[in-house]
């Protein structure tokens, strides 16, 4: 008994989609119903020929609209295509993503400084959970642009710390300065609104439009 009731409803509500889909009035429609109107209107008072322009021009703006938007969303899809396509070519390839934190593996850890013009002496600063510094890694005074540093994994006390994931921090002269993380491309994906994704080894997902460089 309960199955059928179950159907029973699942049909009923079938049927109600299907009649809310026949209820919905298209451009077709519009224009019936303002031929009838013309058609039935009262001789003696006829409706004003300014007003019935003015409906035929919004119809046609609707109708327009919806046509616009249906050409939007199909180059949004293929646009998406593409954007994966092109994605699929960095597997296998380095990038650099910003990031203020990277994970230690056994080959160390590498990254990059965004250095601005005249920054002065840059300082890389790796942290534990808590803050606390445990190794400042010295880049001297590099060139304007991103400046690449490598971290064997050694704490400023000489001992070598565990695999995991580590806080960056970098100072240009006296001021801060944006920090990033580099590895190799394992796979792609599309998020939906946002595009195409890269799934980076140490790190994990980032948007292929944050790569700021591709090694």
């Amino acid at each position: 008994m309960s199955d059928m009731s179950v159907s029973g409803v699942g049909a009923s509500a079938a049927q109600a989609a299907s009649l809310g889909k026949e209820k919905t009035l298209g451009q077709a429609d519009f224009l019936s119903l303002l031929v009838q109107q013309m058609r039935n209107q009262d001789p003696t008072k006829p409706a004003d020929s300014s007003q019935m322009v003015s409906q035929l021009a919004q119809i046609s703006q609707v109708s327009a609209t919806q046509a616009l938007q249906s050409s939007f969303d199909s180059l949004s899809k293929s646009l998406q295509g593409n954007q994966l396509l092109q994605a699929s070519s960095l597997v296998g390839r380095g990038v650099t993503v910003p990031s203020a934190a990277g994970n230690l593996q056994a080959g160390g850890l590498d990254g990059a400084v965004n250095v601005p013009d005249g920054g002065g002496t840059v300082l890389v600063q790796i942290t534990d959970a808590a803050g606390n510094v445990l190794r400042t890694l010295n880049l001297g005074k590099p060139a304007s642009g991103l400046a690449a540093f490598h971290w064997d994994g050694i704490g400023d006390n000489g001992s070598a710390l565990a695999p995991g994931t580590y806080g960056l921090k970098a100072q240009a002269g006296n001021a801060a300065a944006a920090t990033y993380v580099s590895g190799k491309v394992a796979g792609v994906g599309m998020t939906g609104s946002d595009g195409a994704y890269l799934d980076v080894d140490g790190f994990g997902g980032v948007l292929l439009s944050q790569v700021a460089q591709i090694n």
